[in-house]
């Protein structure tokens, strides 16, 4: 059975404020066209339709199009909610949709209902599992805790226990939208940090042939049986060295798999350039980045006067500009970005209470309450996506 992966479309997002509807528009067109070129029989989406819980109307409609596209094409169609997704909205609908072959999972109690379909070797499994939220779902899953790993293994055990009363020689494929260890981030991507651990092992998905992920925005193989797509689009300049694709997975009558990136369109190449201004718009080497959307740091020990006016001048599409001045590593005048780099909020929070004491770091009780408040924030975040 030959698969098309893809995840992560966040249809409605924007790209430092330029609109990529049009660009999100053309991936579809070409998805439907790989569907059709390449003879796929099942189309997977892992999570991440939308980018917010409520999108634009516009958004809505291209998801629309793409899914009477798909309709008519006869190609099953598995896809599941994600973080930015909000469930019920995407859900709604779906048993009307079912009789068209597109199979929306978008409850946390559906996980072991797979989606059924069959070639000339038998039947294939396909087991949705949408972004699971652990305080959300942790009773109703009988999650041993309120974690990323334990509500996602206990949503496995269902699958499990589900093929297991299949027949013999039946395949399985598994959707899932987290962050699995060993996986690599991008700056685009929403924390889904709780308990201040968000990644999962791979492990969890042992006993199926293929685990089609989503969250993660680069492409990326943890090892042959479990996979991100990415997303089909840059989202941020993190990704300038992104290569955008799908996986075109063809799984073999004994489960075996053999995988193929696709590539997606590019709407405009990205570049991150770097230097002082004067350098920057004097630099032959950089002619070629004239065309990109593009980051310029700026190192410049004084900020110049109208920077990105001039910087425009030569690169039209330069949308975000940093400044890293060049100065002794022992400036305190270093800029707070730089600072805070590679720090995540509960570091920040740590280094703030210590820098208000004198120096006197918080101890396990205190770093805990700020765990817990930074957990009940993003709790909060949750549930307002869940219910809209």
């Amino acid at each position: 059975m030959r698969i098309l992966h893809t995840s992560d479309w966040h249809l409605g997002r924007s790209f430092h404020r330029v609109g990529l509807l049009d660009a999100q528009a053309a991936f579809l067109d070409h998805l439907v066209a790989t569907v059709r070129e390449r003879a796929i029989d099942a189309v997977l989406v892992a999570g991440d339709v939308y980018d917010r819980a409520v999108p634009p109307l516009a958004a809505v409609e291209l998801f629309d199009d793409v899914l009477h596209r798909l309709a008519d094409a006869g190609v099953p169609t598995v896809m599941i909610s994600g973080n930015h997704d909000s469930a019920r909205r995407l859900g709604v609908g779906a048993g009307l949709m079912e009789r068209a072959g597109i199979h929306l999972r978008t409850s946390p109690g559906g996980c072991a209902t797979p989606v059924v379909l069959a070639d000339a070797h038998g039947e294939v499994a396909f087991y949705g599992l949408p972004y699971l939220e652990p305080s959300l779902v942790r009773d109703e899953l009988g999650a041993a805790d309120a974690g990323h790993e334990a509500v996602l293994g206990a949503a496995m055990r269902r699958v499990r226990e589900d093929l297991a009363q299949r027949p013999r020689g039946t395949r399985s494929v598994v959707l899932a939208h987290a962050f699995v260890t060993g996986g690599l981030p991008s700056d685009s991507e929403r924390d889904i940090t709780v308990g201040g651990v968000a990644a999962v092992p791979a492990g969890v998905f042992d006993g199926v042939d293929y685990a089609a992920l989503g969250h993660l925005h680069g492409c990326q193989t943890i090892n042959e049986r479990v996979r991100y797509s990415g997303s089909p689009l840059a989202y941020s300049f993190s990704e300038t060295d992104h290569r955008k694709t799908m996986w075109q997975v063809d799984l073999g009558p004994d489960g075996g798999i053999a995988a193929e990136r696709v590539d997606c369109p590019v709407p405009r190449p990205l570049a991150r350039i770097s230097g002082r201004l004067e350098e920057l718009l004097a630099d032959p080497g950089l002619t070629r980045h004239e065309h990109s959307w593009t980051e310029a740091t700026l190192t410049d020990p004084v900020r110049p006067a109208d920077p990105m006016a001039r910087l425009t001048e030569r690169f039209p599409h330069v949308l975000n500009l940093v400044f890293s001045p060049d100065r002794a590593e022992e400036d305190p005048h270093g800029s707070y970005a730089q600072r805070l780099r590679d720090r995540d909020d509960q570091q920040i929070a740590e280094d703030f209470v210590a820098h208000v004491r004198g120096g006197a770091v918080p101890d396990e009780r205190e770093r805990a309450v700020l765990r817990g408040a930074f957990d009940d924030v993003r709790v909060d975040a949750a549930v307002r996506e869940v219910t809209g």
